[in-house]
């Protein structure tokens, strides 16, 4: 049996990693600028990590929801404690579709409503209704096409008042990302996130705050949501939340009511799972990574923004992007081939840079030292060539 053909695959097989670097079955070190799409929080086989997840195991492995499990509770207080969100309800899942898959269908649970506003160049899963609130075509099935969700400009609060308007009562919910990943790191303005909050609860609908990839400390503030000074009524997260291990989860205002059935998980909230986020809360607190994130973004971008052939270099914390010139359109690619960096991307000529929020200094300046010279061995052979 051979592997069904989704992903385009770098010729590249890692088999070691620690902190921000990994290693292939060659022995070459990389240089990890990516964190395997936003997922390396703490960074790559942190210790305490790692005894946490061996001692659970040596405990108990999975059982599910039937049953108490103290890890979930003990999860929610802490998590709830450290977003700032003390007295939100937690829900948890296996990944980011389904954490934003549940908001929405608790949204709809919760005022009876159908309509969803989604925003342009949106990214929020590729589950049934997720996928549906995804401004991309070519991933949503016939199946998923649905007129529940209409697609705004993003940032366009005259768009979103006069929407509001016209159709406000039949709102169920409005979700949005602080800060766009796939739509290429761009960021939601304050005043527009207010519009939302503002609106959303004069018209009786659900904020969702798509917190996946530009949560969890990432952005310098536990959500990116949060530079806007305003509560979301649900949050999603996944992504940095398990470090690599699959979860994803809710948290919920106190006014959204459970009732039994309504939502449900066989393998969300497992021992594994929470003992890997517990582990992940603990570093972050412990070690200061919110403001790692804050201070190494910070340099960061100063950086690159020093680099004249960069464009629209943006971002907060360690969620950066920025834009190519079409002669440097295969710089991404140089990078991981040539200087052994792995980056992210976003079509058409944007890289995306997504690393552990532990990532040091000296990192960011090896990242800074290789990417210069890559450009310059770039425009020297582009002249050559000449």
């Amino acid at each position: 049996m051979k592997l069904f053909d989704v992903y385009p695959i770098n010729d590249i097989t890692i088999v070691k990693a620690k902190g921000s670097y990994v290693w292939d079955n060659e022995g070459q070190q990389y240089l990890d600028l990516y964190g395997g799409h936003a997922v390396i929080s703490i960074g790559h086989t942190h210790p305490h990590y790692v005894k946490r997840i061996t001692d659970q195991l040596n405990k108990v492995g999975f059982y599910s929801n039937s049953i108490h499990i103290p890890l979930q509770q003990e999860l929610a207080e802490k998590l709830c404690n450290i977003s700032g969100h003390p007295d939100y309800q937690l829900f948890l899942c296996n990944s980011g579709a389904e954490a934003n898959e549940n908001a929405l269908k608790l949204a709809s649970f919760h005022n009876g409503r159908k309509k969803i506003i989604a925003f342009t160049k949106s990214f929020h899963g590729r589950t049934s209704l997720a996928v549906a609130a995804t401004d991309n075509k070519a991933i949503v099935a016939p199946v998923n096409e649905t007129d529940n969700v209409v697609f705004l400009p993003y940032n366009d609060e005259a768009a979103l008042e006069k929407y509001f308007a016209e159709h406000g009562k039949e709102v169920s919910s409005v979700i949005i990302e602080g800060i766009q990943g796939v739509g290429g790191i761009i960021e939601a303005t304050p005043t527009f996130l207010q519009a939302i909050s503002r609106l959303t609860k004069e018209y009786g609908a659900v904020f969702i705050a798509d917190s996946v990839q530009c949560g969890y400390g990432r952005s310098g503030k536990f959500f990116s949501h949060d530079y806007a000074g305003v509560d979301a009524d649900i949050y999603t997260m996944a992504k940095g939340m398990g470090n690599g291990f699959p979860i994803g989860g809710i948290i919920i205002a106190p006014h959204l009511k459970p009732k039994y059935g309504m939502l449900g998980t066989t393998f969300g909230g497992n021992h594994l799972a929470c003992a890997a986020a517990l582990a992940v809360l603990e570093v972050i607190e412990q070690e200061n990574l919110i403001q790692n994130a804050a201070e190494t973004g910070k340099y960061l971008m100063n950086e690159l923004k020093g680099v004249k052939q960069l464009q629209k270099v943006r971002g907060k914390g360690l969620m950066i992007g920025f834009d190519l010139p079409e002669n440097l359109k295969d710089l991404r690619k140089n990078l991981l081939f040539e200087q052994h960096v792995f980056t992210g991307e976003a079509k058409p000529n944007t890289i995306r840079l997504l690393p552990s929020l532990a990532l040091r200094k000296k990192d960011a300046e090896q990242f800074i030292d290789s990417l210069k010279e890559e450009i310059h061995l770039m425009e020297t052979s582009a002249k050559v060539a000449k």
